[in-house]
């Protein structure tokens, strides 16, 4: 009896059901390499073919055949002379049969003989009725199905009795029509995974061993390299396996390197710009985005901590050394305009030098339930499916980058289920099926939540103020953030992922506004005196004035300031220097400015 302590799950269900159903539909992780335990050997890896042919002759199966589109049939075990005997017609162990009715007559022609057990596969199956002709697929499969329920196993000497089975290897579960499988107790349909961690640690131990230096490591080494390997492809191929081991070696990596090789392969690229970033740079991150967002220290200290734990790759390394958990993730609270999304592009710029890294989603734009398709691709057959989603296309095309997603309150709660499978596991799966890697980026989400409240009456009124102190916005804004969580829309586990990285902004205050809308005009004059060649000073009197009516409403934050300086500094400028025309080296002194006719201007 053939040993099964050494086999997955799925090979242990199909030899326990061999002896009592005479055909197999399988379905799944087809295409992938399995590891074979020989025992003279260890582990090889084989191809599913292969693979079921080692299995098929320990279970008693004297010939064994496969069945391709195009290509007709192979003998994979048995004698080429003694199926001749009996009506085929092999040739250096191949026979081509084409018409789909031919190759049944053969099957049911198997399936009689009582000389031999013999196993028919029928590889690409999924792919038949692309290549059949009129009802072709259906009479045979028609036929199949009818033969299963006539057959009748076949005792061979002193065997145990065994059907001259047939299986057939489909893509997936839905390509098996249902009429096919319903009721029919001579049928069986098994699932084939992709390699659970104790068929990875198996396939694992197989591989290693061509690394030069892996035979000089110490045991707890090796079982560390082994556990690298298994934990950090989880959810992958085998052949993928195989791939980040031949990619190692292709690179000159180590087997103790094999973490960098299973990230290059992640990726698809071998520079890392996260060990790239300036120390000095990340030693003094307050600064330098102190720089750029004016008045929010608590945000900027938050986001230095993340940006300093990305660079040593500790995100989530408290539930597992081998997380592949996005960089980081932040969560920024507060009201409009008070420099959120400035503070997640000055992030950007810090890490990468510049802000084409940085990718944005509004999610106000996915509002509608079906619009995750937009993010990961609409699934087969429905429309846009060949173009893929935005997000996995922009990730695949950059996956160094600071993904923002702005107004994330806004889009459909199953939207939000996206990012469970992104801040768990730092990946998300496309509408093609292709696995796209986050696990080098930077995760942040905006939100208004809090700011205002909706009444009964569909009427917002404001919840908090700038005439609050910030420890009271702060208390106000996370609970309001709470509640929507948890019981607005039932999601307390997105809550959990994102953990204590929610930061709340304060409003604009009027230090800050004006430390903001003096930037914003010196920036204005730098631009003139470099383009132009022409001087622009204020009189304190002008400077005065313009800054008390930039800052007179900071109702909607810093991009009200932004807008106030258009109207009261630079179209009135605009205007000036269209009445004066200076020449370069030429200065003017701006005395004061006065509101006339309904408009701002400058008076020299």
């Amino acid at each position: 009896m053939i040993n099964t302590e050494k086999l997955p799950k799925w090979s242990k269900e199909l030899i326990r059901f061999i002896p009592v159903q005479q055909q197999f539909l399988l379905y799944g992780n087809i295409y992938d390499f399995y590891p074979y335990y020989d025992k003279k050997i260890g582990y090889l890896s084989k191809s599913l073919k292969d693979y079921m042919n080692e299995i098929l002759n320990e279970v008693g199966y004297e010939v064994v055949l496969i069945f391709e589109p195009l290509e007709g049939f192979l003998l994979l075990k048995g004698d080429e002379a003694l199926l001749n005997k009996v009506g085929f017609k092999f040739e250096n162990k191949k026979m081509k049969v084409l018409p789909l009715n031919n190759v049944f007559d053969l099957i049911k022609k198997l399936s009689a003989i009582k000389e031999f057990n013999s196993s028919v596969m029928i590889n690409f199956s999924s792919r038949i009725k692309d290549l059949s002709m009129g009802n072709d697929l259906n009479d045979f499969l028609f036929n199949t199905f009818k033969l299963s329920l006539e057959s009748t196993p076949v005792k061979v000497n002193d065997k145990m009795p065994l059907y001259n089975n047939c299986i057939f290897l489909f893509d997936k579960e839905e390509d098996v029509p249902y009429w096919y499988i319903q009721s029919n107790p001579k049928i069986r349909t098994i699932p084939i995974p992709k390699p659970d961690i104790e068929m990875r640690r198996w396939l694992s131990k197989s591989i290693m061993k061509v690394f030069e230096d892996y035979s000089d490591l110490n045991e707890p080494k090796k079982n560390e390299v082994i556990e690298t390997l298994c934990e950090q492809t989880h959810s992958m191929y085998g052949r993928e396996i195989l791939n980040i081991v031949a990619l190692a070696k292709k690179e000159e990596l180590s087997s103790t390197q094999i973490a960098e090789a299973i990230r290059r392969y992640k990726v698809g690229v071998s520079d890392n710009p996260w060990a790239k970033i300036d120390r000095d740079k990340l030693l003094n991150a307050e600064d330098l985005l102190a720089s750029q967002v004016i008045g929010q220290e608590k945000a900027i200290n938050k986001s230095a901590t993340i940006l300093r734990r990305a660079f040593f790759n500790l995100s989530g390394s408290q539930y597992s050394k081998y997380s592949q958990r996005p960089k980081g993730a932040l969560f920024f609270a507060g009201p409009t305009g008070v420099g959120k999304t400035e503070l997640a592009k000055s992030i950007t710029k810090l890490i990468f030098g510049n802000e084409n890294s940085y990718i944005r989603f509004d999610m106000s734009e996915f509002a509608h339930e079906h619009s995750d398709q937009r993010l990961l691709g609409s699934p087969p057959g429905y429309v846009g499916y060949e173009v893929g989603g935005e997000l996995v296309n922009s990730v695949k095309q950059n996956p160094f980058s600071v993904i923002l997603f702005d107004e994330i309150e806004k889009a459909h709660p199953k939207i939000l289920d996206i990012f469970l499978q992104i801040l768990d596991d730092g990946r998300i799966t496309s509408g093609k099926g292709d696995t796209v890697y986050l696990s080098e980026t930077l995760i942040i989400f905006t939100s208004n939540l809090g700011i205002y409240e909706q009444l009964t009456d569909g009427t917002k009124v404001q919840r908090v103020s700038q005439d609050q102190p910030y420890e009271e916005i702060e208390k106000n804004v996370l609970s309001s953030i709470e509640d929507f969580f948890k019981y607005k829309i039932a999601r307390p586990e997105i809550l959990n992922r994102i953990g204590e990285n929610i930061v709340v902004f304060d409003f604009i205050r009027k230090d800050s506004a004006t430390n903001i809308a003096d930037k914003m005009i010196n920036s204005i004059i730098e631009k003139v005196k470099d383009e132009y060649k022409v001087e622009i000073e204020l009189s304190p009197l002008a400077y005065e004035k313009v800054i008390e009516e930039i800052i007179c409403d900071l109702s909607m934050g810093g991009r009200g300031v932004g807008n106030k300086i258009e109207e009261v500094f630079i179209n009135p400028l605009s205007n000036l220097l269209f009445k004066l025309f200076p020449k370069e080296n030429d200065t003017i002194i701006i005395k004061d400015i006065n509101f006339k006719e309904e408009r701002w201007e400058l008076l020299v």
